[in-house]
Parts: structure tokens; C-alpha cells; sequence
């Protein structure tokens, strides 16, 4: 890439690309590439100017090297774009707000008063016709008070009343509009969560490739789990499909050989080879975004609340009128009170607060599903951890295997990783990076591998039946044992580790020891969540007793499972919302799949499994759990200000009201101070939320 350096500071850099003009798609692609830098902190696209701005940590040279050996070619081969774009949405709307600003403009400066007359009751007719509208299905809605509020203005001949009135409602139909299809679009990618890398099958083996690289007419292997990323066709296998993305369907549906499979849906059990029927970019994102815009479950109750609020208040709206009108016999001071309405402000300012936050949690790599499940985090009293992965670091070692019947540590090792490397995990991912640590190879011993939802993972191998798994799974549901000189072994096995154990035959083959130490920032997270008032904290894990009774005690829980199913998390999160908590789950494994789902608001960490960060409503990035707390904060700033809100709309409409009665105030100067406190509190419901004055994380 040709680049020029504009500005620099430590950590900061601008740099103007030697091109004349960037698209939308070149913007948002080299967006992409630059966010997937290590070392990059934000990124801000100027296409007009073909300008970016950097926020970098390390080092200057490593970013200026990438930024040189960045080529359009090779971004597009590795980057997937979705099929909406943000930055093309905003730039439509911008354009329609400033076009609409200068045509006002340039009717009051340049028409002759007649034109400008004539064009105004031009205006009128589509407000008025939604009005009659109202009238004819016996509804009294915001619509009818618009439209006689304007009509009255210009059978008064206050047509210039007329038309600030009508200018005014049109930008806040136009906000409202961009605000609701910036919603959806962020969503909708929320929603259509990306997969790099799928299996591809060729003649001689399985293939991890990524899935740009992925062709119409090509056959990819699909496993429990995994999120299928494109629309495709079954060609062998049968598995149980999650379609809830896309039907709202609950029970996940059985799929066969010639069976359509959809992206964005799970797959649950099974395993299946699927033929690719539409290339990358071409599945059914149009349809997700169908699908959320027909659906209003995402609507935390406040925003519901807002807008059914707004049109109960019309009646008595018109009430006001009427008796102001009786009273004084004044139809001015009648008309000052037509010209306020509470629905504007009440309609707009509220998503347009809850998208606010939406944005800033993005920001804070946090990605939010939906209003609702802001509210619930501000109103949640409980939170119930995972363990594995969770409270502990995403990428776990293992310290040792430790092997028994005379097997091979290293070929114990590299069946283990055979297994557990189709089913992304952090314990799984620790077995399989400790394999490649020790140059194992493990493609060639590749044979059918089934998920059990009951806590493992079982294969054949030479025609044995091997697991891997808990210790629960592997002794209790599989009945394996352990032999008689290995018994003395088994009883010494480190109690400082978590175990994994591996059986071949029914007999155990090896346990591997795993080291998984804490967060260094868990302990605080959770002593800060208190402060911000959860009044319960839970950790759940599949460990032994004794080892969850030790980590519970480092971090202070106030309650602690061990040795639990995923259907006993999903069980205990139930109870905990029987009992009137209001319940926060969060995890990062398959098995936290149903009480993520279960919880009012599941929350997946970012490299966990797909089906979990599918399932969840709220995903945070691995990092650090300090994103939690500033999840927490900007939900209860959301609340706040939505609370704000209400009692600064029905207190200023309420008083212009009043004013209007009193005839203190013209119809023109309220419906000025109306729409004007509508932008004002839309304005504010768009900036950043306030930050606590001291910081929370050291």
C-alpha cells in the first residue's frame, strides 16, 4: 500500500492513502484488515478524504511493515464482508438529512410566497392522509394530532407554523428510521456470527482452510457444535440442526442426506458432509435481517413501554386542547396545546439511547443482541460463572500425562489430540497445542468422532472404542476401569490439576493433567460486581469437589457446584429465576449452551464454542473479565438515562402545555420548543454515557 504519514503522536498515526478515491466496500475492507492487526487499539475509515487514523500499541516499525505489505488483492481472498454495510447505510442517511436541511433552506431563502404557500399545502397531504387514516379505523394516534395540528395552522394562514411543524416531524421520522435500520444491521451481524475456517473435505484427507477460500460444489465436514457458514446441502450423515436464528424454531430439527442446511444455524449432535451450494457473502444474511426486522422481541420493555406510553397520551392531548379551547374560547391557546406531543421524544429518544449503548459496548468489544438484555444486566441481582475458561485463563496447559497399562505417554497424547481438536474448547485446545508443541501429528488418526452431551467425546481407533472426558463420564456413564497395578497411580494423581481422562477399551489409558490457572483479574471483577449491586455470585464447574472448593475459596463466591451436567447448570440457573433473581450466566463452552439460553441474559466469552456465542445474547472478548463491569456500567448509565428521559419529556411537553392554555405562549413558538426538546433529548440519547468519576479497574 501507497501511503502518506500526515500526522503522528505516541501511539496515534494518520496516514492519506496515494489513491484518489476509496469505495465503500475498500473502506469497510480495509477496516476489517486493520481491526484484525495485533496491535491495533481503533481504527477510524475516511473514505472522502482516504484518510486513517491509528491507535497502536508496540511497536511504530511493525505497524508501518503491515500497513506496506498491505495488498486489495490478498484482503479480499481473507476477509468475508457481510452484505450490509454500515458505512453505506450511514453515508445514505447523512445525505438524506443534509439534502433535506438545504432544500428547507433554500425554500425559505428563494421562493416567492406564493410557491412557498403552494408547495406547503403540497406538504400537507401525506400528513393529513395519515391522519384520515386514523379517523377511519377509529384510532386516535399521534398521526391524527399531526395532521390537524397542521391543518389548523394553515386554515389560519400560519404557514410558516405549517411548515417548521411538518420539517421538524420529517427529521424525526428520518433519525428515527436511521436509528431503526442501524439497529437491525448491527444485529443481524451480531446474529450472523463469522467463521473463519471450516474442514474441508478433499480426496485424500480433511483440510482446515479458511472459509473465503470456499467454492460452490465443495464438500465441508460439519460437526457438533460448529456453526454452519454457508447455505449448503447434505450429502452423507445425519445431525440435529439449531435453525432458532433463522425460523424462531426451538426444538433443533433432524437433518439427513439431501436435507438444505442454512448459515448461521448449529449444528447440535452429529456429524455431516455437507455440499456448499452458495459461496461466501450469498447465504441468508438478507434473510436474518427479514427476520429481526418482523420480530420485536429484541425491545427491552423500556422502549416498549415508551411507545405505547406515547400514543396513550394522545387522548389526553386532544382532551387538553378541547378544554383550553372551551374555557378561553381562544383557538390559538386550543392549538398550542395540539402542537405538543409527548410522542416524538418518547418514540425516538429511547432506541436511540439503547442503540447508544449498544454502540459503546461495542466499542468495549462487548457485543450486544438486543435492548432487552441491557436492562436485564442493569437489573440482574445473581451471576453464575463457568469455571473452565471463564473464571480461569482461555488457554489452559498441560502440565503432564500421565499414562497407565503400559501405554505410551506420546501416543496417548496424540489420540487425545485427535479427538479434541474438532471441538474448540479450552481444555481441548491446551491437549491439541501441547501436541503440536511436541511435533505430534495426529491427521492420520482421524476416524468417526461424536460429541456425548453428557460430558465427552467418543471414537474408534483400530477397533477400539476410545474416550476422552470427565471423570464423571468416563467411570460412571462408561463404566470403564481402572486396573488393578495402576490403582496406587490413580490415587497419587496430582490434586493441584485438573484432570482429563483418556480410556481405549474400557480401561483407563491415561489421565492428562491440566494446569488452569485463575484470572488474575477474577477476584476483583467479582468484588466490583458487588459493589455495583449483584448480591449473589455462583460458580459452576464440572470438577471434582475438591478442586472447586479450593478455587471457590480464591475467589470469594458466595456458592459453588461441582461435578455438574450442562442440563444441571441450565437446571440451577431455572431455580435461581423461580426463586425472583433476576440471573446473568456466563461461559464459554458447549456444555454451557442450555443455561446460557436458560439465564435472562447469557453471556458467551468471544473464543469459546459457536454454539455458545451463537446461543448467548451478550459476547465479550476473551481478554479480561473486566469487560463485565463495564458491561454492568453502561447498562445501569442506560437505565438511568432512559429514566432521565421520561421525566424530562413529560416534564417540559407538560409544562409547554400548560403554557399554552394559559396563552403565554404562540402555537408556533410551542411547536418550535416542542420538536426543538425532541432533537435536544435525541442528541443527548446519542452521546456517550456518563463514566464514573474514578476508575473501576486498576
Amino acid at each position: 500500500m501507497n501511503a502518506t504519514i500526515l500526522h503522528e503522536s505516541q501511539g496515534r498515526i494518520r496516514i492519506k492513502l496515494q489513491q484518489k478515491r476509496m469505495t465503500l466496500q475498500q473502506a469497510d475492507l480495509l477496516e476489517e484488515w486493520l481491526q484484525n492487526r495485533t496491535w491495533a487499539r481503533q481504527v477510524s475509515i475516511h473514505e472522502r478524504t482516504c484518510c486513517i487514523i491509528l491507535y497502536y500499541d508496540g511497536s511504530r516499525q511493525t505497524v508501518l511493515d503491515d500497513i506496506r505489505r498491505f495488498s486489495w488483492q490478498d484482503a479480499e481472498k481473507k476477509i468475508s464482508l457481510p452484505a450490509h454495510s454500515s458505512r453505506a447505510l450511514n453515508q445514505e442517511f447523512e445525505e438524506k438529512l443534509v439534502g433535506k436541511v438545504l432544500m428547507k433552506a433554500a425554500c425559505t431563502l428563494f421562493l416567492p410566497p406564493p410557491l412557498r404557500i403552494a408547495r406547503i399545502f403540497c406538504h400537507m397531504i401525506p400528513f393529513v392522509w395519515r391522519g384520515l387514516r386514523c379517523l377511519f379505523h377509529r384510532q386516535i394516534k399521534v398521526e391524527l394530532l399531526d395532521a390537524l395540528s397542521i391543518s389548523i395552522s394553515a386554515c389560519r394562514k400560519d404557514f410558516g407554523t405549517a411548515g417548521a411543524v411538518m420539517f421538524l416531524l420529517e427529521v424525526g421520522e428520518l433519525l428515527e428510521e436511521w436509528t431503526r435500520k442501524k439497529s437491525v444491521a448491527d444485529l443481524a451481524q451480531c446474529m450472523s456470527l463469522n467463521v473463519d475456517r471450516v474442514w474441508l473435505r478433499t480426496a485424500q484427507s480433511e483440510v482446515l482452510v479458511p472459509v473465503s477460500q470456499i467454492q460452490p460444489g465443495d464438500n465441508i465436514v460439519l460437526r457438533a457444535g460448529a456453526i454452519i457458514p454457508l447455505d449448503g446441502q447434505v450429502l452423507e450423515g445425519e445431525v440435529t440442526v439449531n435453525q432458532s436464528s433463522l425460523t424462531g424454531e426451538s426444538i433443533p430439527v433432524s437433518k439427513h442426506s439431501g436435507s438444505t442446511v442454512y448459515a448461521g444455524t448449529v449444528v447440535e449432535e452429529g456429524e455431516c458432509v455437507m455440499e456448499v451450494r452458495q459461496a461466501s457473502g450469498k447465504s441468508r444474511y438478507d434473510q436474518i435481517v427479514h427476520m429481526i426486522e418482523q420480530s420485536e422481541q429484541m425491545k427491552s420493555a423500556a422502549e416498549s413501554k415508551a411507545a405505547n406510553l406515547a400514543d396513550k397520551l394522545v387522548p389526553y392531548t386532544f382532551a387538553g386542547s378541547f378544554l383550553s379551547f372551551v374555557l378561553t374560547r381562544n383557538l390559538a391557546r386550543s392549538l398550542s396545546v395540539l402542537m405538543v406531543d409527548f410522542s416524538c421524544a418518547l418514540k425516538l429518544a429511547m432506541p436511540l439511547a439503547v442503540l447508544s449503548a449498544m454502540r459503546e459496548a461495542g466499542r468495549a468489544h462487548i457485543t450486544v443482541k438486543g435492548g432487552k438484555f441491557l436492562e436485564a444486566v442493569a437489573a440482574a441481582d445473581t451471576i453464575v460463572f463457568d469455571k473452565t475458561g471463564t473464571l480461569t485463563h482461555a488457554c489452559p496447559k498441560v502440565a503432564k500425562v500421565i499414562p497407565f497399562g503400559g501405554k505410551d505417554e506420546c501416543e496417548m497424547l496424540r489420540l487425545a489430540a485427535c479427538l479434541e481438536e474438532h471441538f474448540p474448547h479450552s481444555m481441548a485446545n491446551a491437549v491439541v497445542e501441547e501436541a503440536r508443541r511436541r511435533g505430534l501429528t495426529h491427521e492420520e488418526c482421524h476416524s468417526k468422532v461424536e460429541y456425548l452431551v453428557a460430558h465427552g467425546i467418543a471414537s474408534t481407533v483400530n477397533g477400539e472404542r476410545v474416550l476422552i472426558g470427565s471423570a464423571h463420564f468416563v467411570f460412571e456413564d462408561e463404566k470403564c476401569t481402572i486396573s488393578f497395578t495402576d490403582q496406587s497411580i490413580f490415587d497419587a494423581l496430582p490434586a493441584e490439576y485438573s484432570h482429563l481422562y483418556l480410556a481405549v477399551g474400557k480401561q483407563l489409558a491415561a489421565v492428562i493433567c491440566i494446569s488452569d490457572p485463575l484470572r488474575e483479574e477474577a477476584a476483583a471483577v467479582l468484588s466490583t460486581l458487588r459493589s455495583m449491586g449483584v448480591s449473589k455470585t455462583v460458580m459452576l464447574t464440572g470438577d471434582s469437589q475438591r478442586t472447586a472448593a479450593a478455587i471457590a475459596m480464591q475467589l470469594g463466591v458466595d456458592e459453588f457446584q461441582a461435578e455438574v451436567l450442562p442440563a444441571d447448570k441450565a437446571q440451577f440457573v431455572s431455580q435461581l429465576r423461580r426463586e425472583g433473581h433476576t440471573v446473568m450466566m456466563v461461559g464459554d463452552g458447549i456444555n454451557d449452551s442450555p443455561a446460557l439460553s436458560e439465564a435472562d441474559a447469557g453471556i458467551a466469552i468471544s473464543d469459546g464454542a459457536a454454539i455458545a456465542r451463537e446461543i448467548a445474547d451478550i459476547t465479550i472478548a476473551a481478554d479480561s473479565l473486566w469487560e463485565l463491569v463495564e458491561l454492568r456500567r453502561i447498562a445501569t448509565a442506560l437505565m438511568a438515562r432512559i429514566q432521565s428521559n421520561y421525566r424530562f419529556i413529560l416534564g417540559f411537553n407538560g409544562a409547554l402545555i400548560t403554557l399554552g392554555m394559559l396563552g403565554i405562549i404562540p402555537p408556533a413558538t410551542s411547536a418550535t420548543l416542542h420538536n426543538l426538546s425532541t432533537l435536544g433529548v435525541s442528541l443527548r440519547s446519542m452521546s456517550a454515557l456518563p463514566q464514573k468519576k474514578k476508575s473501576i479497574q486498576s
